[in-house]
């Protein structure tokens, strides 16, 4: 150290040494004793000794604290490690085990830093995702206007992990939420609906609900609150209930319109006027959609019409008893069945004028005996239909007889080939008449064993028609096979007379002439048919006879065909004499 310390001032530097010497030069000066350098020396030693065990408590007060930090650092690089979850992390595999302290605070620093930047930016992930969550489930709850600032997030567990749980919770969260404003959507449009067809103000009956259901609101801002959707869903249910309770009024008005006009014939304009509330009058609920269609206003409006027209039955009561008086007048006379029908409009006067029965049941009741006389006509059409192709062949057969008593026919005058045609058309009908009587009369016993009534044609009894109709048929054959007999005879006389009186003519010969006339006294068979058909006609009385008068065109077979008969056979006596008359 004297080497050093001689080199020293040399070097031009102030040593510990050069100090040493310069202090000895002093001393050598000042003439200290031996005694006070020592004292003086071991003084300097002391403090050069304190001086260095500051000096090394201050190092080992550093190496201290670097050694904590060191281990706090380590113990923050595992906690980050162990928050984050990530045990791979790149950053703590080059982190040294061993070196001084500096080296290893030196090697941890950069792992430190990125770890505290990995975990900044996990914080933030999970703050926004715990803030979506956090806002949904305010919005499902109903309080998001109670919540304040970001949730706080804890970072003891910020490992990827954990995020993906937070984050599939969000996805459940927002796929409710999505659900929600689906139903929420679904209920509005159905508010919306419903509020068209029964004509209420859907601004106020959406926002009365909640505010954010207007059309304004954005859709992702409208509640989807618990609170929102149950009150949504009374709504709905209240505006459906309210509906059906208004279809079903309107559906019973709408019935009474149709009674009413069915009751009163109104005119289809009329009708008409209010399709608007008939048109639904068998439609269910869904089914209703028109908008307005359930209005209360519509519904009043109805209301209104049903009391005009029941005012408007009341005057025109006997109007339409009368008129339903003339259907059943008509249905019966369609069907030939025999009715007093002054009776009957005198009864109805009295009942309407006395006021002891109701309207509706007055025309309910004659709506029943329609009813019934529709069936009863029914079950006698085939029977009259019958008895109009008998009564079709009766004239046929009336026709033939006059053209055959016809000398001309055979003329080539106009339309002869035509009657020609008719005649042998009328022959093979003629020929029919005995089977369509035989068929015609077994129908009659059975209708009549059915009914366990006799089968009345204009009040009288049809098996007795076609009976007397059978045996005057049966009468007018046997004359008509009389008279050829008869006209054989005479002209087999004539010959016999003209072989004698050869050279004189006869113009007239009284005696042959009463022979062939004669036999008309035997006609009196159809002046006997003829009385017998007036005697059944009077055991009918005189209300067939006004009713005939009144129905005109109307005609009984069997009379009409009676009469024919006895014409035909009177002309058959006076054609059958014809001849003889006419011979020289």
């Amino acid at each position: 150290m004297a080497v050093m310390d001689a080199h020293n001032p040399l070097l031009g530097e102030t040593t510990c040494g050069t100090l040493l010497q310069k202090l000895q030069e002093i001393w050598d000066e000042v003439g200290e004793s031996d005694e006070d350098r020592d004292k003086m020396l071991l003084q300097i030693e002391q403090e050069c000794l304190d001086v260095y065990e500051r000096k090394v408590e201050q190092a080992a007060k550093s190496r201290a604290e670097l050694l904590l930090t060191l281990s706090d650092a380590k113990l923050e690089l595992s906690t980050l490690v162990a928050a984050l979850g990530d045990k791979s992390f790149l950053g703590v595999d080059t982190v040294k085990a061993s070196g001084t302290i500096k080296e290893q605070l030196a090697a941890i620093a950069p792992a430190l830093e990125q770890l505290w930047k990995q975990k900044e930016e996990r914080v933030e992930e999970f703050s926004d995702v715990q803030s979506q969550i956090q806002e949904i489930c305010g919005e499902i709850s109903g309080s998001t206007g109670e919540q304040t600032g970001a949730p706080a997030v804890d970072g003891s567990d910020l490992s990827l992990k954990k995020l993906n749980e937070y984050q599939v919770k969000l996805q459940e969260l927002q796929k409710e939420k999505s659900d929600r404003l689906h139903k929420v959507l679904d209920f509005v449009g159905s508010v919306h609906d419903l509020c068209t067809v029964l004509g209420v103000d859907f601004f106020n009956t959406i926002t009365e609900v909640h505010p954010s259901l207007d059309e304004v609101t954005s859709v992702q801002s409208k509640s989807i609150s618990n609170d929102t959707l149950s009150r949504l869903a009374k709504t709905v249910a209240a505006l459906n209930e309210d509906k059906k309770q208004r279809l079903h009024k309107l559906q019973e008005l709408a019935t009474k319109l149709i009674d009413l006009w069915n009751l009163m014939d109104a005119p289809e304009d009329e009708r008409r006027l209010s399709d608007h509330v008939t048109c639904n009058i068998s439609a269910s609920v869904d089914e209703v959609t028109v908008p307005g269609a359930l209005a209360l206003d519509l519904i009043e409006h109805a209301e209104v019409e049903v009391e005009r027209l029941d005012q408007l039955k009341s005057s025109r009561m006997k109007e339409l008893a009368f008129k339903r008086q003339l259907e059943l007048e008509e249905i019966f006379a369609h069907a030939h069945i025999d009715i007093d029908p002054e009776a009957a409009r005198e009864k109805i006067m009295a009942l309407i004028d006395s006021g002891n029965v109701e309207p509706a049941e007055l025309l309910a009741d004659m709506d029943n005996q329609i009813a019934k006389a529709k069936e009863e006509a029914l079950s006698r059409k085939e029977i009259l239909d019958r008895v109009e192709k008998w009564m079709l062949a009766c004239e046929e057969e009336s026709w033939l007889g006059d053209y055959d008593r016809d000398n001309n026919r055979y003329n080539a005058s106009r339309g002869a080939h035509l009657n020609l045609k008719r005649a042998e058309k009328a022959r093979i009908l003629v020929n029919k008449i005995p089977g369509v009587v035989d068929t015609l009369v077994a129908k009659i016993r059975a209708w009549e064993e059915n009914c366990g009534i006799p089968f009345k044609y204009d009040g009288v009894p049809l098996l007795a028609m076609l009976d007397e109709y059978a045996m005057l048929r049966q009468e007018r054959e046997e004359e008509k096979r009389r008279l050829r007999d008869q006209k054989k005879f005479g002209e087999q006389q004539n010959t016999e007379q003209e072989a004698s009186f050869s050279s004189r003519s006869t113009p007239t010969r009284p005696a042959s002439t009463k022979k062939v006339v004669g036999p008309r006294a035997n006609g009196g068979a159809n002046g006997t048919a003829s009385r017998r058909l007036s005697l059944s006609a009077s055991q009918n009385g005189s209300r067939s006879d006004g009713k005939d008068e009144k129905r005109g065109s109307m005609r009984l077979a069997a009379p009409a065909n009676f009469v024919a008969i006895s014409k035909e056979d009177v002309a058959s006596h006076v054609s059958g004499t014809d001849p003889v008359l006419a011979s020289p």
